[in-house]
């Protein structure tokens, strides 16, 4: 099954080869990166890098959703994340915008952005119709809760058949709004609303989740807890445990994975290529 994801002005052919999303926080309180980039002109300077380091997509996001964050006023993302897409729509790079906000996407798309990346799987009311007639990117994800309350013990009966079943019911959701699948990807959300061992069964699910849903499957471990879960090491020392995970994604089946290391990412994607099984 090939796995196919238009993208407002760009299309991937992902069995070409897996791409990697550089992560952009336009945000004072991002876990790993927050206010690093805060600054427009600091912002352009780091997707400029990013593009330098051959990230393929820049998704940029104006609210903080680490545990236990709280809300952003939607005319504070709106003034975050509007003018880094002006600023960064003529790259030359497809850009994504990290939102759950219906507002915030049409203003986005209106704005030039390519991909619509929502932890809330656009279950807000009328964030179906805010993307429906673009033709950008929509990346649905799988969430437990709400931020503020996702890590509070979550519970399964069977994580993986879960995540899919919900991430099913969503795709089916979208289509029946007009959505064409080829603009849908799909995220099994690692971290939000999971403990380790559910990040971990879903991880190594990747395979069996884009095989039933017949969907390019995103993954996002850079730097989270379950890499520091396995390593003891502290966020800013997480480098090595990250790649490992992306890897592992990638071996896995995943058509894109999301990381905040950009140039480590994309050589660790090309000596795994040259040396995979053909």
């Amino acid at each position: 099954m090939r796995q196919y994801l238009q993208c407002g002005r760009y299309g991937f052919d992902l069995d070409v080869r897996p791409l990697v999303m550089g992560i952009l926080n336009v945000t004072p309180d991002s876990f790993s990166d927050g206010g690093r980039f805060q600054s427009l002109e600091f912002a352009v300077s780091r997707a400029e890098e990013m593009i330098l380091d051959g990230v393929d997509l820049i998704d940029i996001g104006g609210e903080s959703t680490r545990p236990g964050s709280p809300a952003v006023p939607l005319d504070e993302e709106l003034r975050r994340v509007i003018p880094a897409v002006y600023a960064l729509r003529d790259l030359g790079i497809p850009l994504s915008i990290d939102t759950y906000k219906p507002e915030v996407m049409r203003e986005a798309i209106l704005a030039g952005a390519d991909m619509i990346n929502d932890i809330n799987a656009f279950r807000a009311p009328g964030a179906l119709a805010a993307v429906a007639d673009s033709d950008c990117g929509l990346c649905v994800m799988h969430m437990q809760r709400s931020p503020e309350t996702m890590q509070q013990n979550p519970e399964y009966t069977d994580v993986v058949e879960e995540v899919i079943g919900f991430l099913r019911a969503r795709i089916d959701a979208m289509v029946a709004a007009g959505i064409d699948r080829k603009r849908i990807c799909v995220d099994p959300g690692f971290g939000f609303g999971k403990t380790v061992e559910h990040n971990f069964a879903l991880l190594r699910s990747i395979g069996r989740m884009q095989q039933e849903l017949g969907l390019p499957v995103l993954a996002g471990l850079s730097r989270k807890s379950m890499i520091g879960a396995v390593t003891g090491k502290p966020l800013e020392q997480r480098l090595a445990g990250s790649l490992a995970g992306a890897l592992a994604a990638l071996a896995h089946g995943a058509g894109i994975v999301r990381v905040h290391d950009v140039a480590e990412t994309v050589d660790a994607f090309k000596v795994w290529q040259a040396a995979a099984i053909r």
